[in-house]
């Protein structure tokens, strides 16, 4: 997350509840630069103690230091990367008939160890977590309980950044959103971020128990004089973040690459707002970019990409310049309503739900640990026919020349069927519903066409 110029002014005068976000943006021209990345690493480390230490400590520390380090980082690219992977939501529950529905890809499923001390690792993203939260209390007080914290024999945890708290989030359950095998339930209704909403210092992200994430004013607590419990949940780093020279990459053909998650997205949305089930079908039809993998993604996709220093819209236009302050579907479902489905709205970035036949945009994704990144080629040169398609089972393979070898893999990449039929005709049985490529080699001349195998 970059810093922009009303944080670095507002931070010219610090006060012990605005603690600076834990990430921090250096310019890509120094990142290539090995001696000068050791010492903005350094510089970085000291900024996050200096930060802590500010809290109601040292109130009077050198600003002009931070200034200067917060102004070195300013309109840069570079972030660095915290958790490993992307988690799934954990959505299992299938909606509607329609397939794309998030219950229809397990990508990157969450997986949690108990450690037996009080902690839990994400094996996923590689951040541990304190198991029981540590209760209701104002912000300026949960910054200082995880500055003061000790668990599980360590001391550096810290208060996590909206991102990292919607990590943990399962979107299979309600009350709480989370699997209470590792998670005690608390009477925690939200949890706080350390990030606060941009132009609007008495705002602050945060998780809640129902699955969502949102900016919320300091006083809605009750330790503040409010009427909601918002609670405190620590988090440590497991190994040192990763410094990324670029957030996203322009792949100059319409697509942009998140190199946090690996995710490649459209960066114009549908032109047209439809309801969610147009939306899964728009999205398992579309072609595009020279693939033709793309799917509707996930509300942690979808919260993935928005960047809570910025507003109207909450997306980087620089790389989705179709994207404006707008809803866009996600795939998930509330597995409670499931009438409705999850959104995310791009004013802030806050995510919310939408009974299913209202009409919001559609941003298509394709990637990640799902993908296998296999282009679909229709081949002028072979008269390549698959179908039926969709099909029940089984489809049917036709090519004008000899097919010396049929290849079909699942979206993962995985190989289903193999065969060298040297013939122009075949037929091949497939029983698991879902979406595959169907690849042929005929002489020099490789097609790819995908398929969707449904009941």
């Amino acid at each position: 997350m970059t810093m922009n110029k009303y944080e670095l002014e507002k931070w010219s005068n610090i006060y012990p509840s605005e603690l600076p976000p834990m990430e921090y943006s250096i310019p890509s021209e120094i990142a290539t630069y090995p001696i000068q990345m050791d010492m903005l690493r350094d510089i970085n480390t000291t900024i996050n103690k200096l930060s802590l230490m500010m809290l109601g400590r040292i109130k009077n520390v050198s600003i002009a230091f931070c200034i200067i380090c917060f102004s070195i980082c300013a309109n840069a690219q570079a972030v660095f990367q915290t958790m490993q992977r992307l988690p799934d939501t954990g959505q299992n529950t299938s909606c509607t008939t329609t397939f794309g529905e998030d219950a229809d890809y397990n990508i990157n499923s969450p997986f949690f160890t108990l450690n037996g001390n009080g902690t839990v690792t994400d094996t996923v993203t590689s951040l541990m977590w304190q198991q029981t939260d540590g209760g209701e209390m104002i912000i300026e007080n949960a910054q200082l309980y995880c500055d003061n914290l000790t668990l599980g024999g360590y001391t550096d945890w810290r208060l996590p950044n909206c991102h990292e708290l919607f990590s943990i989030l399962n979107h299979d359950k309600v009350n709480p959103a989370a699997d209470t095998n590792y998670f005690t339930k608390t009477l925690a209704e939200y949890w706080w971020s350390n990030e606060l909403q941009v132009n609007d210092a008495n705002k602050v992200w945060v998780t809640n128990a129902g699955g969502g994430v949102g900016n919320h004013p300091k006083t809605e607590t009750m330790s503040a004089g409010g009427q909601k419990r918002f609670h405190v949940r620590a988090v440590r780093d497991v190994s040192p973040a990763t410094l990324l020279p670029n957030h996203f990459i322009d792949n100059g053909d319409g697509t942009t690459t998140d190199l946090l998650t690996e995710l490649t997205w459209q960066q114009i949305p549908s032109a047209d707002s439809i309801t969610w089930e147009q939306a899964l079908s728009l999205a398992n039809a579309l072609s595009y970019a020279g693939y033709s993998d793309w799917r509707l993604p996930n509300i942690k996709e979808l919260q993935s990409i928005n960047d809570e220093s910025l507003s109207n819209p909450s997306i980087n236009q620089t790389f989705f310049n179709g994207v404006n302050a707008n809803h866009y579907w996600s795939s998930t479902s509330l597995p409670n309503q499931t009438s409705r489905a999850w959104y995310l709205e791009t004013q802030y970035g806050v995510t919310s739900y939408q009974f299913k036949t209202n009409k919001l945009y559609a941003l298509c994704v394709r990637g990640g640990n799902l993908a296998a990144g296999i282009q679909e080629n229709n081949s002028t040169q072979n008269d390549m026919m698959v179908y039926p398609n969709p099909s029940a089972g089984t489809i049917h393979i036709l090519n004008e020349n000899s097919i010396d070898e049929l290849r079909i893999t699942n979206l993962v990449g995985q190989l289903v069927f193999q065969s060298n039929p040297k013939s122009t005709n075949i037929s091949v049985n497939i029983n698991s519903t879902g979406i595959y490529f169907v690849t042929i080699a005929s002489g020099n001349v490789i097609s790819t066409k995908k398929i969707m195998i449904q009941n």
